[in-house]
């Protein structure tokens, strides 16, 4: 079996009986026992669990049974979805010995579709990074460079795809967790717009927790743009609760040829500038898109800047994140904050104040969240997507120095904030907008980028499609060179 054949074509493969899903298992396998050690992506399996469920797979299909379109299909899990006997640890030592006894709702989507879930892969502490590192697994190295990160939170999602060792991964995104990582390994990635696709079992929050955290979404990742279309299919749905009387129809893409597309480009700008390894690859996209007679606007831009979605993202974040802190900890940063002067602007005290957020605070960014979102509904009467910069830069070095905000990144050669790695995934994050990454070719180093399609909300078949339409323009995944063989 190609270790890069698409989840789609295998599943197609499987259902035509070229290949049993007990095969394809076995063969992902012994890909993940042979490339897996130097990268470290994949961090538990469930061999006999999985080649069980193969089995039963291709018996069903005998009997002229499929279960849906991931028949038979083996797959990985982000390891911060909760797998029913599979252990589920999140990069958390607290949590080392946790096996959960049901599915996070998606992973059962996933499951009731027909996929074989193998085993899960790595994440940073609580999914809470930009790289993929925690005291539990160890560090997750990028397939591209080994010396740098594949990105997080879903770094070893990423890493396991571009490695070969699965067709197909479930991620979490509130900070860039599915797009960074696809942009810093090749991929293709899908945040869904917030609401679309069932979190319960995710962590953080603690395991057992019902409530649904703002801004967090699941989404697919996966070698083609078309496999993300196929993975949305089945894990978009209404919540548990909300089933009874709801039901979830995304809307049809608004085009599907290139040329019907209205396309802007916001691709650099003075609040995060972009680094030109990372500029030259999305204007080339740009370049492509009007030599194939699309009409791309350079200059349209919705009414929010890019410097006031990330004022009203980082609190929205932070006040996610301040929840679940322990109370000593959470303490602390208010104490700190309290004695720090009022006009004291550092990157840490910065997200210190956003962890710390009040009620009355957080709920005037709310408030500031939805007007940003009635310009972005006003700016997507005009267009269909906005293409833009996933990060400023492509994967960086390893860096796991503490604390994170006081880490920084090169760009042209000047010193930024770490944090403005989370600055272009930010206005789609605050908006609860629908994101696609894609592969926009290769640095003059080597190293992937990604550029970002942005869309309307709720129309997430949209973005996917100009995903799809694109990548038979300039070209979508290819393996690494190191992976190839």
């Amino acid at each position: 079996m190609d270790p890069f054949i698409t989840a789609t074509e295998l599943g197609a493969a499987i259902a035509r009986r070229q290949l049993s899903s007990l095969e394809a298992l076995e063969a992902c396998l012994e890909r993940v026992s042979a490339f897996d050690p130097p990268i470290n992506a994949v961090v538990a399996l469930d061999k006999e669990g999985a080649r069980a469920a193969a089995r039963a797979a291709d018996e069903a299909l005998a009997r002229g049974q499929a279960r849906g379109p991931l028949h038979g299909v083996p797959m990985t899990i982000k390891d911060s979805f909760e797998t029913a006997g599979l252990l589920t640890v999140c990069g958390t030592p607290a949590l080392a010995h946790h096996v959960p006894r049901t599915d996070a709702d998606a992973v059962a989507r996933l499951r009731a579709a027909g996929a074989v879930v193998f085993g899960k892969t790595n994440c940073p502490l609580m999914a809470g990074d930009v790289q993929t590192y925690n005291d539990v697994y160890g560090t997750t190295n990028n397939p591209w460079d080994l010396e740098r990160t594949p990105g997080g939170s879903s770094g070893g999602a990423a890493a396991a795809l571009a490695a070969g060792m699965t067709p197909l991964e479930l991620g979490s995104d509130i900070g860039g967790s599915i797009r960074t990582p696809a942009g810093f390994c090749g991929l293709y990635g899908h945040k869904s717009s917030w609401g679309v696709v069932p979190m319960r079992g995710h962590i953080p929050g603690p395991p057992g927790a019902l409530s649904v955290a703002d801004l967090a979404v699941a989404g697919p990742l996966a070698r083609s743009a078309e496999d993300l279309g196929s993975a949305l299919g089945v894990l978009a749905a209404p919540g548990r609760w909300d089933a009874v009387a709801w039901r979830l129809e995304l809307p049809a893409p608004r085009a599907t040829e290139l040329r019907e597309f209205r396309v802007a480009a916001w691709l650099d700008d003075p609040a995060c500038p972009v680094d030109a390894a990372v500029g030259e690859r999305l204007q080339a996209v740009v370049e492509a898109l009007r030599a194939a007679g699309v009409c791309v606007e350079a200059d349209a831009r919705p009414a929010v800047s890019l410097a006031e979605a990330v004022d009203a993202y980082v609190p929205l974040l932070g006040a996610v994140i301040g929840s679940g802190l322990p109370l000593e900890v959470y303490e602390g940063l208010k104490q700190l904050t309290a004695d720090a002067e009022a006009d004291e602007d550092t990157p840490f005290l910065r997200f210190a104040r956003a962890l710390t957020v009040s009620a009355r605070e957080r709920a005037s960014r709310s408030e500031q969240r939805e007007h940003h979102r009635a310009a972005w509904a006003a700016f997507f009467e005009r267009y269909d997507v906005l293409l833009a910069p996933i990060t400023a830069v492509p994967a960086i070095a390893h860096d796991h120095r503490d604390p994170m905000q006081a880490r920084v990144i090169s760009v042209e050669g000047a010193e930024r904030s770490y944090l403005d790695l989370f600055s272009w995934i930010a206005p789609a994050t605050a908006a609860l907008l629908p994101a696609t990454a894609a592969p926009a070719g290769l640095t003059p180093g080597g190293l992937p980028v990604g550029v970002q399609i942005i869309g309307p909300y709720l129309e997430d078949r949209t973005t996917i499609a100009f995903a799809q339409a694109l990548e038979r323009l300039v070209g979508g995944f290819t393996p690494p060179p190191s992976q190839a063989a």
